[in-house]
């Protein structure tokens, strides 16, 4: 017969046993719904709401996947915000909008003041459009605002989500002559051998009077080399070497491109107060 004391060891091995079991399964599902459950990658995914709301938060999509031919008027480069924003900015380290919302308003260098992020879009259609902002009360504005809003819930107040800033590169100095070697490698079926582009929403002007202005962030080395080794080539994307990145980025910056004009007067509509 076997002995009380021998009886409880064998159950309370078996409830270990079964205890380990449970949370080794818990903790593979815990794991797995985590993977598939990041707020960055979530909020990359969503559905748009339904009704006004989200039909504007759709509008601010299609401006940034589109932007000649919803906003053409406001811009004198041939090229997307999707160009530098690829999948309207939902794609982690590729000029990504996820959690971006939550990162302002933010100290900017360049302006020498605390922005708000309708100043940061501002921007972009001043250097990297090449054009004029729309007004901050505008439908438009509000829509790109409402759209970065939205890829954006649920990400901590002034950090945003992780994983999102470009890559880090460690690569010697530039050597322009083996990036134009690999720009008529790799570059030139899209982007063409004047870099002039496509016309489509992936394959922008890279230089010339169509492309993105001399102040532009992409108009900097280490703005574009992370963008161009997370980003391209368009149709294997992450191929290129950090030395690859740098040298095509140094061919591409090497060319000319429109000067931008810090003395134009930026002026928007006034409104009657009863608006406000």
């Amino acid at each position: 017969m076997m002995r009380a004391s021998t009886l409880c060891l064998i159950v309370a091995a078996c409830c270990i046993a079964v205890a380990c079991g449970e949370h080794m399964r818990s903790g593979s599902t815990q794991s797995s719904q985590q993977q598939t459950s990041h707020p960055a990658a979530a909020a990359a995914v969503a559905a748009f709401p339904a009704g006004p709301q989200g039909a504007l938060i759709a509008y601010g999509h299609d401006i940034i996947e589109n932007t000649p031919a919803v906003m053409g008027g406001n811009i004198t480069a041939k090229m997307s915000c999707a160009a530098c924003h690829p999948d309207a900015g939902r794609v982690p380290h590729q000029g990504s909008f996820l959690g971006t919302y939550a990162m302002f308003p933010q100290w900017n260098k360049r302006a020498k003041r605390f922005i708000a992020l309708q100043d940061r879009i501002a921007e972009c259609f001043l250097y990297s459009m090449n054009g004029r902002p729309p007004a901050y009360n505008s439908k438009q504005m509000i829509a790109i605002t409402a759209y970065i809003a939205f890829l954006s819930r649920g990400a901590k107040v002034g950090e945003g989500f992780e994983g999102q800033e470009p890559v880090k590169l460690s690569a010697g100095p530039p050597n322009v002559h083996n990036g134009a070697a690999l720009y008529a490698a790799r570059c030139v079926e899209c982007h063409g051998v004047s870099g002039n582009g496509s016309g489509m929403v992936g394959d922008p002007p890279l230089w010339g009077p169509n492309s993105f202005n001399d102040k532009a962030g992409m108009s900097r080395l280490d703005r574009m080399a992370p963008f161009v080794r997370a980003a391209m080539p368009h149709n294997a994307p992450g191929t290129l070497t950090d030395q690859q990145a740098t040298d095509v980025a140094a061919y591409i910056l090497s060319h000319p491109r429109p000067h931008f004009d810090k003395s134009k007067l930026i002026a928007f509509p006034p409104q009657p107060a009863s608006y406000f």
